[in-house]
């Protein structure tokens, strides 16, 4: 219970003054002895903490602000921080970030933890299907390149790199792989039919094209809507739509040429080291040709 005077008899230092408080002397013939508060202290108006806050068991003072609509809050907050590096502080204090700028770092620990996590799980899935711990090396070679178009449409649309479209590019390392794995399996079914390496790769090329660019556009014009930006709260959900979509464009373009490189060169390597071919004609299809 807080007890209060009415603000007629507290607007001035002298009204505060007058308030008698109780004094500790024994005086003789007086219980309580009261004497005025400007007696006992100076009394000056200033401004003040009213109250303290504790954050992890420690007293807190919090300075709260907001950031402009064209600024970023990563960009803003680090600028703060790399000032008040510089102010000299006592013994015991320190200067941290709370709030959003506390969850916001949280977040981004937590979110790249998850893309790593997806990246060894579509390994492991590929590993496993593939029945080789090689081929799908040259599978996620797309999975950078996905990156590329991820970070240059969050630039053409003046996006962050937020915990939103990082979402976006944990879905991209999902999607951007099947494009890759479309031309690497055409490309193995080829040569255990018989075909050359280089031959298998030009024709697997040609075949897995439409396809390709098939579940790409669909994908893509799936996540238009979104990526406009239509509607409320839209500018939330939009840079994850963009990433996405800029990540297939770019892996799409660089898949069919890059992935066919890569799975030269990773052949020729394993090749080498196991001094025999990586893949081995089926001999009953090449007794029927």
């Amino acid at each position: 219970m807080r007890v209060r005077l009415k603000e007629s008899a507290r607007s001035t230092t002298d009204d505060v003054g007058r308030l008698l408080v109780s004094s500790d002397k024994d005086i003789p013939g007086k219980r309580n002895f009261l004497v005025p508060l400007s007696h006992v202290g100076k009394i000056e108006k200033t401004s003040a903490i009213g109250k303290y806050n504790r954050y992890d068991r420690l007293r807190e003072v919090k300075v709260n602000s907001n950031v402009a609509s064209d600024a970023y809050m990563g960009t803003v907050v680090g600028q703060i921080m790399n000032q008040a590096q510089k102010i000299d502080l006592p013994p015991g204090y320190h200067i941290g970030v709370s709030g959003e700028g506390e969850i916001m770092a949280e977040s981004f620990g937590h979110i790249f933890t998850a893309l790593i996590l997806a990246v060894i799980f579509i390994y492991l899935l590929l590993a496993s299907q593939f029945e080789s711990f090689f081929d799908p090396f040259s599978i996620m070679f797309s999975l950078p390149m996905s990156l590329v178009g991820a970070i240059a449409a969050l630039l053409l649309f003046r996006n962050s790199i937020s915990i939103v479209s990082l979402i976006g590019i944990i879905l991209l390392m999902g999607l951007v792989t099947k494009n890759a794995i479309l031309l690497v399996d055409f490309i193995k079914q080829n040569r255990r039919r018989g075909a050359p390496r280089t031959e298998a790769i030009l024709i697997a090329g040609p075949i897995r094209l439409r396809p390709i660019l098939m579940t790409t556009f669909a994908m893509i014009f799936g996540m238009l809507p979104l990526a406009l930006g239509i509607g409320p709260g839209a500018e939330f959900r939009a840079p994850m739509a963009r990433a996405v979509i800029g990540g297939l464009i770019s892996s799409t373009l660089l898949t069919l040429v890059v992935v066919p490189i890569v799975y030269t060169y990773i052949d020729d390597i394993v090749a080498f080291l196991l001094g025999r071919e990586t893949i081995r004609p089926q001999e009953d299809e090449i007794g029927d040709a």
